[in-house]
């Protein structure tokens, strides 16, 4: 022991929730009893998109990726017996966090709590949404009034509570370089800070309380160096903005706090035991540095890219940090790091480079600005496609998939399907069947006077807020009051950054772009077409489009003309476009499971159209059994996270092409 007292350790948190409130609840309960020290709460894709079950967007979404809210109801159930008075919940929730939290203050009060006790997050950093994630709702003006009248709220009435979390987390996993990720979530934390500063509801007085409350949610990569470095590099830079611009002189208040996930971005789905130690060294990055560590850390599970982590895999995870904590002495010494000369010119050239980004966005008007014109959008699909390219080449050499590909049969894997969590696909049908019943036994009318009061908020000036609490006790439900919300602001359709992306490979002559290049031309002769034409779809609700974006761009390069209209479509607006636009083959992609109910429907829908010579492609986070039911049903070609060569797979589209036309197959390689 060196004498000096233990630090605490960091808040251990476990991101979970599937199926139904019910079934989430004793998962939460579980893990707590395990050790578990926060609680870090998944939501379905309809409701983070402001949608009840039974929307048509909602089919095959409900459940998938997260547990499903409805209403109060649900909200109770999934923290019965949980007192939310002693813990610190983190809700990812974004489009809809003022919604959640509503439902949440609440329950507590139910319960019995004080909500000036009320300790936790809610994500509510809906720039990264337009830009990564996808699970926006409203313009970026509407978006940042929710947040501005969610701080001010939480300021006065939930003084515990962190209104928003900055999150660059997604960010890196589109692709953004250290120096980006820093720049843009500084860039919307000035922005959001400047809409609560202008709105008047704060006094100038209490400024300091509003910028003690502002959390970030970071990304930490396999890069140890890099990322340990750019955490001191990102507090330094906040300590600069708050003292500088906003006037701050409580050093408490301008401290830097922060919460991670390690990167789920570089897990892989070969040999996907060796995510094991690189969520442990991404874990490090965050934890031995004292004077950047984080205040509450997830670990994703080692299979994560193969599918939804079980029970026991999410308890391994949490058994890493529980390790490190408690079994070393990391917690007995001060920063290890202090004086070091390499980590300080690391530090000072991300600082560097960072603060010029910044005023370049600021100089385009700040972070929302620079979302509605694309740059922010484009800059990151750019990115994305060079680390790809480098992946691709060998440049970025990653274990099990592009080097020492070779190896003993796993027995982690050896029954692939039992080695991930399914969902029931009769769970929809119970969750909305429930949906049915609660609206059928509220008050009807003040559910009905609740949802006025509340576009009567929205279209006027007052803070929304405590009408969504009134709408939250009245029984409204969670697509009711987005409706309400999309009523007055409408809905925002983010940049793609696909067009303006630049060339991200070479094609100079034999190389495989060029080779494809040539089966592209060759094979649009043979059908008498002036190019060859690609649909990506990306049905449902998975707002996760990095992977679309990457094959929208790289078919773009190979020749192919590309129609790509972003996410969120039904398949019925995927076959419309197919048909209009005349392609000859059809991409879909979809990570949040529901591509067993969304698939089979556009195939089924273009065969009624009479289009049975257009292929349809599916990638994703797709398992092995759905990946046969899905050839067998009459897909053409499944990919997945292993399938890293990008421009193998558009070879591979113009080979399906050639096969559903009835031409030769092509001598060129590639």
């Amino acid at each position: 022991m060196t004498g000096r007292r233990k630090d605490r350790p960091w808040l251990m948190r476990t991101y979970a929730g599937h199926s139904t409130a019910e079934a989430s609840n004793e998962l939460y309960r579980r893990n707590l009893a395990k050790g578990q020290t926060g609680l870090s709460v998944a939501f379905d894709l309809p409701t983070q998109t402001g949608y009840d079950p039974d929307h048509i967007l909602a089919r095959g979404e409900v459940g998938r990726v997260g547990v499903p809210v409805s209403h109060l109801g649900d909200m109770r159930r999934l923290f019965h017996d949980i007192p939310l008075e002693q813990m610190n919940t983190s809700m990812t929730i974004n489009a809809t966090a003022m919604w959640l939290l509503a439902l949440y203050q609440v329950v507590a009060e139910e319960q019995g709590a004080d909500a000036t006790k009320l300790q936790g997050t809610t994500q509510n950093d809906i720039v990264k949404e337009y830009l990564s994630r996808g699970t926006h709702v409203f313009p970026p003006g509407p978006s940042l009034r929710l947040t501005t009248d969610m701080i001010t709220y939480t300021v006065n009435r939930i003084p515990k509570w962190n209104p928003i979390n900055i999150c660059s987390y997604h960010l890196q996993e589109a692709g953004a370089t250290p120096v980006q990720e820093i720049a843009y979530a500084m860039s919307t934390a000035i922005a959001v800070l400047d809409a609560v500063r202008d709105s008047g509801q704060v006094p100038e007085e209490k400024f300091g309380d509003v910028v003690a409350r502002i959390s970030f949610f970071v990304n930490a990569g396999v890069r140890f160096i890099e990322e340990m470095c750019k955490m001191r590099a990102f507090g330094r830079i906040w300590d600069q903005v708050t003292r500088e611009r906003y006037g701050i002189t409580d050093a408490k208040q301008r401290r830097f706090r922060y919460g991670v996930q390690v990167n789920s971005l570089g897990l892989t789905e070969a040999q996907p035991e060796n995510n094991v130690q690189r969520i442990v060294l991404e874990m490090l990055a965050v934890t031995l540095s004292k004077d950047a560590r984080a205040r509450a850390v997830q670990l994703p599970a080692w299979n994560e890219a193969l599918g939804l982590p079980r029970p026991w895999d999410q308890q391994w995870s949490l058994r890493i940090q529980q390790v490190l904590a408690h079994e070393s002495d990391l917690l007995e010494y001060e920063d290890i790091f202090a004086g070091s000369h390499v980590i300080e010119a690391k530090v000072d050239s991300l600082v560097t480079e960072s603060l010029a980004e910044i005023d370049r966005i600021q100089q385009m008007g700040g972070a929302m600005a620079a979302v509605e014109s694309g740059y922010l959008k484009s800059e990151l699909v750019s990115s994305h496609a060079q680390r790809r390219a480098r992946i691709e080449g060998g440049e970025e050499k990653i274990v099990g998939v592009n080097i020492y590909e070779t190896t003993e049969p796993n027995p982690l894997t050896a029954d692939l399907d039992g080695a991930i969590m399914t969902v029931d696909p009769a769970n929809e049908a119970r969750v909305v069947s429930a949906l049915h019943e609660w609206r059928d036994n509220r008050d009807e009318a003040r559910a009905s006077e609740a949802l006025a009061a509340l576009k009567k908020a929205a279209a006027g000036t007052e803070n929304m807020m405590e009408a969504t609490v009134e709408c939250a006790r009245a029984g409204v439900t969670t697509g009711e009051w987005s409706w309400a919300l999309r009523d007055v602001f409408g809905e925002f359709r983010a940049p793609t950054g696909v067009s303006s992306a630049p060339v991200a490979v070479t094609a100079e002559a034999g190389t495989p772009l060029a080779l494809v290049r040539e089966k592209v031309a060759r094979t649009a002769e043979d059908l008498g077409a002036g190019r060859l034409r690609l649909l990506v779809g990306k049905p449902g609700l998975d707002g996760h489009s990095n992977g679309a974006e990457q094959i929208a761009v790289r078919a773009r390069d190979a020749g192919f003309e590309v129609v790509y209209q972003g996410i969120r479509l039904t398949p019925e607006q995927i076959v419309s476009a197919a048909l209009a636009e005349d392609v000859h083959c059809v991409g879909l992609s979809i990570l949040s499971g529901s591509h067993a109910a969304l698939v089979p429907d556009v195939l089924n829908r273009l065969r009624e159209a009479g289009a049975n010579d257009i292929p349809v492609i599916a990638g994703g986070i797709i398992p092995p059994a759905d990946a046969a039911v899905l050839i067998e049903a009459g897909v053409a070609a499944v990919f997945t996270p292993k399938d890293f060569g990008i421009t193998e797979i558009i070879g591979r589209i113009v080979d399906e092409i050639r096969k559903a036309n009835k031409l030769d197959p092509l001598e060129v390689p590639a």
